[in-house]
Parts: C-alpha cells; sequence; structure tokens
C-alpha cells in the first residue's frame, strides 16, 4: 500500500491494521470452489537462500500485506516462485471491517455461498514441474481465509508436498490446513506453520530449514 505524508494516510493505515488484527481473533466454517480463469505465471524468486531439492511454488492470498511478506520470506528462503491469489473483487478496507455488520466480510461468514471467491487466476503455468507448493493466509474466523479456496480445488495436488502457512495476531493454524487438505483431496499435506503478523524474516528461515525440504 502506498503511504502518503498526509495525517489521513497514516489514519487509514492505523485503522487498516487495527482491522486486522481483530478479525485474526474470530471464527467460523469453510467455502468454496473455483474459476476458470487464464493461466499466470508464477513471479521467480531467486533470492539466494538455500535452494530446496524440488521446484518450489509460494502461492499466498494476503489482505493486509503480512502474508505476503511471510511468502517473501519463504521464497527467498527456499529459492521458490510466488504466486499472489488475487480475488477478481478486491477487498477494500472497508470490504474487510469486521465490525460492520454490513460489511462485505461479514456477509461472507454469516452466508457460506457467498465465500465462492473468483480469482484473476488460481491456474499456474508449469504447474506439474513444482514438487513443494506453500499455501499462505490470514486467519478469518479461525479459519483460512475464503480466498484461497479457489486455488486449493482448481487444482490438482497429487505427487506435491502441501505446507500451509498463515498470519494471525492471536489465533493458531487450528484445523485451517486440515480444512484445505479435505478441500483439496490430493496432496501430502503437512501441519503448517503460524506466524504473527509482524514475523522476522530469521524465524520464517527457521521454520523453513526445519522442514528440510
Amino acid at each position: 500500500m502506498n503511504i502518503t505524508r498526509t495525517w489521513r494516510s497514516w489514519a487509514a493505515l492505523g485503522s487498516s491494521i487495527a482491522i486486522t488484527f481483530a478479525m485474526s481473533a474470530c471464527g467460523g466454517t469453510s467455502g468454496n470452489e473455483p474459476n476458470a480463469e487464464p493461466q499466470r505465471t508464477a513471479q521467480s524468486r531467486q533470492d539466494g537462500g538455500t535452494a530446496a531439492s524440488g521446484n518450489v511454488l509460494v502461492a499466498y492470498f494476503s489482505a493486509s500485506g503480512n502474508t505476503e511478506r511471510v511468502a517473501q520470506y519463504i521464497a527467498g528462503a527456499t529459492g521458490g516462485d510466488l504466486f499472489h491469489l488475487e480475488p477478481a473483487d478486491p477487498y477494500t478496507d472497508e470490504d474487510l471491517d469486521w465490525t460492520d455488520a454490513s460489511s462485505r466480510v461479514n456477509a461472507e461468514h454469516e452466508d457460506e455461498s457467498l465465500r465462492d471467491i473468483e480469482l484473476v487466476s488460481a491456474s499456474v503455468d508449469n504447474w506439474d514441474d513444482y514438487d513443494v507448493v506453500f499455501i499462505g493466509y490470514p486467519i478469518w474466523w479461525g479459519i483460512a481465509a475464503w480466498p484461497v479456496n479457489a486455488f486449493v480445488t482448481a487444482n490438482d495436488f497429487t505427487g506435491k508436498t502441501v505446507i500451509p502457512f498463515c498470519t494471525s495476531s492471536s489465533s493458531s493454524i487450528g484445523d485451517s490446513g486440515a480444512l484445505l487438505a479435505d478441500m483439496a483431496g490430493t496432496g501430502d499435506w503437512l501441519g503448517g506453520e503460524r506466524f504473527p503478523s509482524g514475523a522476522y524474516e530469521s524465524a520464517v528461515g527457521d521454520w523453513v530449514a526445519e522442514l528440510g525440504l
């Protein structure tokens, strides 16, 4: 997000952070399925680090930038490629205001049929070349933010190691990864990891190293 020097922009930033903090402590259920948009090429992220033994993809949805930052750390540590899961109808700050009963996220939380979020693309070029897929998301009402559902249901994870990771100010990863694994129906899913909103790159790198990829 671009930050200008005006007090209004600083106020908006503070509001967005507060919304993300509060939303991460909520609880809820799951969501639905994919779109058939054109494929996008994953963004190459060869920044050094310790390359994994197989090709790595880091797919993520980020509402406020916290999950994106962790995804970038993982890509740097593994030499993997980044793939941003972008809703075709992007979320605004107003959409993410969980304190507003009429906001988009509240409506989607209350009505699971609204969680079928279309993505700009759920398909990745050279998908078959990836051996390891990290999937990142913020925690919304105790589960994975539902924009990731379309990616999970659109792809066949057979033969791939899938590693969920999430960001949250207070909630644990809980069953979010297991629910996505059930939704996917394929792949070797690991337990995953939760990171705080201000996760340090060193902490993320240590976790990646422990995975022994």
